[in-house]
């Protein structure tokens, strides 16, 4: 809708960018707020967060990359074009860079993990969610044709240039369907965190929450590479699932624990 909040010259200020810097510091916010509550070391999560923010970006940008990989393989000069530096990445990309490098730092510092991934979990829903909205002002990330009462038309020429989204089409504001939902993420996740669940439910419950939102999402989003062996389900798709299945192993873990530990109690 609105791709550059300030544009001088051959300068401007992307809504998208600047949507997601907020994000990322409301999310450390929320985080370090957590830690702190918890008893950890707030410049050791901020510095956490730092590392887990730059792989985030490169772990996005890698996997758009793989994703669309027979057009770079034979564009490969677009890789470190303009147009693609400009470009969110793929989200799972980022989670997943975010979280290894997570696992590297904590064992480096000789933390626990889980706890600390509990910290991050609803800040990283929040700042998901804004970042969506950063998408929705670029023209990113658009959906497939849409009939109903709610649907978003972009007319932005510059945004088309940037994203190529459709300019005079009634489309799924998908990015907003996703910034909806990752929001009632981060409030539920917010207040649950109030009651001092077991180390381990917040992080598994992310893990379980948020790939049911995309998997849902993804039926009415626009997907310009075919899915992968040729079946109905999007790669970020497939990724959901997977991601599913971690987030439902932990909170299990954390019944299970939680079960085991009310049992032994005289």
């Amino acid at each position: 809708m609105f791709p550059k909040l300030i544009s001088i010259g051959d300068f401007f200020l992307p809504s998208y960018g600047v949507l997601v810097t907020l994000g990322f510091l409301l999310g450390i916010w929320i985080t370090g707020k957590l830690a702190r509550q918890r008893g950890l070391d707030p410049q050791l999560v901020t510095d956490l967060a730092i590392y887990v923010a730059l792989a985030g970006l490169g772990g996005a940008k890698l996997l758009m990359i793989l994703y669309e990989l027979p057009y770079y393989l034979k564009h490969p000069g677009d890789i470190f074009s303009m147009a693609t530096l400009q470009a969110g990445g793929v989200f799972y990309g980022g989670l997943i860079a975010a979280l290894l490098v997570a696992i590297w730092y904590v064992r480096s510092r000789k933390l626990q993990f889980l706890p600390v991934a509990d910290c991050f979990a609803p800040g990283l829903a929040l700042g998901h969610a804004i970042g969506r909205i950063g998408c929705f002002a670029a023209g990113c990330c658009w959906g497939l044709a849409c009939e109903r009462p709610w649907a978003v038309t972009f007319t932005d020429a510059e945004a088309h240039r940037l994203v190529g989204v459709p300019l005079f089409q009634s489309l799924h504001p998908t990015q907003l369907y996703e910034a909806a939902g990752e929001f009632l993420i981060f409030v539920f996740l917010y207040r649950h965190a109030a009651s001092k669940p077991p180390t381990g439910r917040l992080i598994g419950l992310y893990l379980m929450m948020y790939p049911a939102v995309r998997f849902g999402v993804e039926f009415l989003r626009a997907h310009e590479q075919a899915n992968p062996f040729g079946w109905v389900l999007s790669m970020a798709q497939w990724t959901a699932l997977v991601l599913l299945g971690i987030g439902s192993y932990v909170v299990i873990q954390t019944v299970t624990k939680a079960s085991r530990n009310s049992t032994t109690v005289p």
